[in-house]
């Protein structure tokens, strides 16, 4: 039988469950991919779990979302994320040296494995033929402790490539055309695995912008195949060895199908405040722009700062305007120098920042209240860069470079210029002088974990009530983000490892009563959703900030994957409406009641609530493993559990029994 590439990723990793869409199955992970701004839980974590050492191949602790340091907090966190990585076996990739998700693939990333990451963008290594899922924090914990990652199988949807980018047309206008078509609900359930003659004009950058934001499609993650131009990205990144072909078989099919021919597209613009608002530049071309930033895990390649340098070449940025530009990894800004662009930007009134996230995730560069700022980044939920009243636009590095010059929302196709012809390096630069390698077991054993002032324990929950009487303390609409449920930026990430503190800034965006009401209210609550619940971020924070506060039931018309297996980890079920329109019925300061919740979660899908005197049916879709967590409190409790059971049972008891005589 043909096979597509994620069937074979699956297929070679499978080790529980039925590979059909729609099953939960298990997968053995290979790799583990964190940052600091989810780390730090990840690795209280695994001290929760009392984890020896790390049993995946490997696992590397990056240092990317929380550079600035404008007090003790964030060096803090990052002294104890570099203990917990010597003491548990992982590699660790010091502040400043990168995004995680590019330097992963140019250093750790190989074809034919998996990966989990506790962000959401690592989808992204699906550039070069891994099998890379964005998943919550415990996920990695568990991962990393020798379980396999349970999800449900999804369908492979193939997007057939042909063509090849005009001038002026990049990358990011291939996934920004997917948006177009399928907003950000469109992947959900399924791995988007591109293929087609069209491949061979796209090189691993190119494909690495297009796999990472097919987070904002909701997939559960986008893969291409590994190639010859994967062969030649691991030439230059000096790692030819790492590279291992792996194609589709011939005859291969696909769940779905879908096709775009790259020689139509033109340049793509997303509006505030969705990824999925996409339109043509050209529609929206004159609006006045006060800030461009280049950067971001979303386009991280070298020829993305290049060809703006090169459209900048000789010019001065419009004096309106604030030009940042976000170096991706200190390689990438080693290239940069060496092509004599890093020249170019600095010339043009261009501002240099330290190699990160930054304003990506909040962390600096936040733009004026409702003035408009065009980014090369993957979200512009509200708010999430820092400024409340936003006004934040997606696009490639080409737009935003015309955008520079002109001050305007520019296509820039229209710019009066010929598109710019230049060469990158054959070889790129390599230097792992700032990734530090695991120790050995005997001197991880030694290491005592560095906890500062602002890193609280993992806060212990208690199992699920068989009856409940909840307060609606929140109702929100469609495609909440998990930036408004728990929002990021230099105000609110420095206390992620400090659950009482970040609890105060829960749904500040959206409602900033709804903690002080939580914590007033003394006891357990529910909050209604929308449609595509707690989309965006994988942060765990958003789930366990809540559960801290007392939420104990999620009803919503539809949950995105990440932050619904989140709900499950930590013991808040997740329930939606057996009819859409009930959503109607429910207002805040409703009052749900549950009763006889075990018996009805482990019997079937269909739950039942009161109402104000009226029957609400409603209905989940956890696994038989996911409902057991869930009634024990969450993944931590459950495995405990598990594991006192078995302590608990004689030896003799569990041996088969042998015949007589």
């Amino acid at each position: 039988m043909a096979h597509n590439v994620t069937e074979k990723l699956i297929h070679s990793h499978l080790v529980n469950g039925t590979a059909q869409p729609g099953h939960e199955i298990g997968l053995r992970i290979d790799q583990t991919l964190t940052q600091d701004a989810t780390g730090t839980m990840v690795m209280l974590e695994l001290e929760s779990l009392g984890l020896d050492r790390i049993q995946t191949e490997l696992s590397v602790q990056y240092v990317d979302h929380n550079l600035l340091q404008t007090d003790a907090k964030n060096p803090e966190d990052h002294q104890f994320l570099q203990s917990a990585a010597q003491r548990y076996g992982l590699w660790f990739s010091k502040p400043g040296n990168g995004v995680s998700h590019p330097v992963h693939q140019a250093r750790f990333g190989r074809p034919g494995v998996t990966m989990i990451g506790s962000d959401s963008h690592t989808c992204a290594a699906g550039a070069i033929g891994m099998l890379a899922i964005g998943a919550g924090g415990l996920e990695i914990a568990m991962a990393m402790a020798g379980d396999p990652l349970y999800v449900q199988m999804p369908e492979v949807w193939g997007v057939e490539l042909t063509g090849q980018l005009p001038d002026w047309v990049s990358a990011k206008d291939v996934i920004l055309e997917m948006l177009r078509r399928h907003g950000v609900k469109g992947g959900t359930g399924r791995v988007v695995e591109y293929y087609g003659d069209g491949l061979k004009h796209l090189t691993a950058m190119d494909r690495h912008v297009i796999a990472n934001m097919g987070a904002e499609l909701g997939a559960t993650t986008s893969v291409f195949p590994a190639d010859d131009v994967t062969r030649e990205f691991f030439e230059a990144v000096g790692r030819p060895e790492d590279f291992t072909e792996l194609i589709a078989d011939e005859g291969a099919t696909y769940d779905v199908q879908e096709h775009i021919n790259l020689s139509e597209l033109e340049p793509l613009i997303a509006y505030p405040s969705s990824p999925g608002n996409v339109v043509p530049v050209r529609e929206v071309a004159g609006e006045d722009v006060f800030q461009v930033v280049v950067g971001s895990s979303a386009n991280p390649g070298l020829r993305d700062f290049a060809i703006v340098a090169e459209i900048l070449r000789g010019r001065q940025a419009h004096d309106q305007v604030s030009l940042d530009i976000n170096p991706t990894s200190r390689e990438i800004l080693m290239d940069l120098t060496k092509g004599g662009w890093t020249f170019e930007l600095l010339s043009s009134g261009a501002r240099l920042h330290q190699s990160g996230c930054m304003g990506c995730i909040g962390m600096g560069q936040a733009p004026a209240i409702g003035r408009n700022s065009l980014r090369t980044m993957p979200r512009n939920f509200p708010g999430r860069s820092g400024t409340d009243e936003d006004a934040v636009w997606l696009c490639s590095p080409e737009t935003a470079a015309a955008a520079a010059l002109t001050g305007k929302i520019t296509d820039p196709r229209e710019l009066d210029m010929e598109y710019p012809s230049f060469q990158l390096p054959k070889q790129y630069s390599v230097n792992n002088d700032m990734l530090l390698p695991p120790l050995d077991e005997e001197e991880a054993r030694k290491v005592e974990l560095v906890k500062g002032h602002n890193i609280e324990s993992l806060p212990e929950f208690d199992d699920l009530p068989d009856e409940l009487e909840l307060p609606v303390l929140l109702k929100v609409g469609d495609n909440v983000s998990t930036d408004e449920i728990m929002p990021a930026g230099s105000r609110v990430l420095p206390y992620r490892s400090n659950i009482p503190k970040m609890a105060e800034f829960v749904y500040i965006q959206v409602d900033d009563t709804y903690s002080k009401r939580a914590a007033d209210n003394s006891g357990e609550h529910a909050i209604v959703g929308g449609d595509n619940y707690g989309q965006g971020s994988s942060r765990e924070h958003a789930v366990i900030a809540p559960r801290y506060l007392g939420l104990r039931v999620v009803v919503a018309q539809s949950f995105a994957r990440i932050h619904w297996q989140n709900l499950a980890n930590f013991g808040v079920l997740a329930l939606e409406f057996e009819n859409p329109e009930d959503y109607d019925r429910l207002s805040q300061n409703d009052v749900l009641r549950f009763t006889g919740l075990h018996e009805a979660l482990k019997q079937g899908s269909t739950i039942t609530a009161d109402l104000n005197g009226e029957e609400l049916t409603l209905r989940h879709r956890l696994s038989e493993r996911q409902v057991d967590m869930v009634l024990a409190g969450g993944r931590i409790p459950h495995r405990a559990a598990e594991k006192a059971s078995s302590e608990e049972t004689p030896e003799e008891e569990i041996r088969p029994m042998q015949p007589e005589g």
